[in-house]
């Protein structure tokens, strides 16, 4: 068992009534986490996979819910945005029965949104639970066999199964992606060209670490600035992939209004445009590292409950600083080199229209400082 260090967290948020939520992608480990964590306390498990629980708790009335959550103390729904209403129940349930804990599981952020935030406004925590970090692989066998498998991380990526069995990876990540990504994202919006929305994953697969145009990735795949917008955010919604939004506040020749586009898990992206091949014989290396050290510093963050706005920054000259972390008006400007052969620098242009900036360049070196937040001053 890799101890989770949402664990924390969630044992904080357990110590009030409100519903506690936890999103994150199918197959990340949310039920397995929660079995772990309730393995010597009685609670009740309803899975919303099951239609007759669907039914039970899709009938928004007191007498037929006091009789499904009876005298539990405990109530974990599994997969709940499957059910209809839920927000409306779970609402009934937190105002009738202040005895009573209900923590929520769901896979879509997208459905969870839309059915709990008005029912639920001040009634509920939600965490998120995301695939292995690399800080829980070193608590699990430690940073000495962790930074050996750096390069394995890079291409397999960090899901659970395919932790548990690397002999299997590939087949692991195209299952997960034919599954989850082609078929479970259909479902939660009517999408009448799924075909067009594979290789618009496909298209932002290659353009990991890059500035990305709607425009012209629409005139890629055939589909409308607006429709991409719209597959774009229910992607992110779905923990497939996330925006990194260009910081502007002073130059006048900086990028106000553009984008990057990174994934969740490498090992998924990977498999969108099927390429496993080992690190020296790719040509996408150090775009693989720039998603790999933002999105493990962002589950750092996650889990450590500290909040951050995050950017790139890009001049019209093509200055750029690959990472940026604004806390509380402190920015940490971060440029990231997987080749140390090559010289490193953080532009003066930056440094003199952010002087108070803290800045640091990441490399195999110090890159697991980085994602522990060794390198800033949160």
């Amino acid at each position: 068992m890799i101890k989770r260090n949402l664990s924390a967290v969630f044992k904080a948020k357990m110590e009030d009534h409100k519903v506690l939520i936890i999103t994150g992608p199918r197959q990340v480990g949310k039920t397995t986490f929660l079995k772990d964590y309730f393995k010597e306390v009685d609670a009740l498990w309803l899975n919303a996979d099951d239609a007759d629980i669907r039914q039970l708790l899709s009938n928004q009335n007191s007498t037929s819910i006091r009789q499904v959550v009876g005298n539990n103390t405990t109530v974990i729904i599994d997969e709940a945005q499957r059910v209809e209403n839920i927000g409306i129940t779970l609402k009934i349930i937190h105002d009738n029965y202040p005895q009573t804990k209900v923590i929520v599981t769901g896979s879509s952020s997208l459905d969870l949104a839309n059915k709990l935030n008005e029912p639920l406004t001040g009634r509920k925590w939600e965490l998120n639970l995301y695939p292995i970090s690399t800080m829980e692989m070193i608590d699990h066998h430690g940073r000495l066999d962790e930074n050996r498998l750096i390069e394995h991380r890079m291409i397999f990526g960090y899901y659970p199964d395919v932790i548990n069995n690397p002999e299997g990876s590939t087949e692991i990540l195209k299952e997960l992606t034919n599954s989850y990504l082609y078929q479970d994202l259909l479902l939660w919006e009517d999408i009448k060209k799924p075909q067009k929305l594979q290789r618009l994953l496909q298209a932002l697969a290659f353009q990991i670490g890059q500035q990305v145009s709607y425009n012209e990735v629409g005139q890629m795949v055939g589909l409308n600035h607006e429709t991409i917008q719209r597959y774009i955010d229910l992607l992110g919604k779905a923990f497939v992939l996330f925006e990194l939004p260009s910081f502007s506040r002073n130059l006048r020749n900086e990028l106000k209004k553009s984008r990057k586009i990174y994934f969740y898990d490498l090992g998924i992206r990977n498999a969108i445009i099927n390429n496993f091949r080992p690190i020296d014989l790719r040509d996408d290396a150090g775009s693989l590292w720039e998603n790999y050290l933002i999105i493990e510093r962002m589950k750092y963050k996650a889990y450590q409950r500290q909040f951050t706005d995050d950017y790139f920054w890009r001049t019209h000259a093509q200055q750029e600083i690959d990472f940026i972390e604004d806390y509380n008006g402190q920015l940490s400007a971060y440029e990231f080199k997987y080749n140390i052969k090559k010289k490193a620098r953080i532009t003066k242009t930056f440094i003199n229209a952010y002087p108070d900036s803290l800045t640091h360049i990441v490399d195999r070196e110090n890159y697991l400082d980085f994602i522990t937040g060794v390198l800033s001053e949160l």
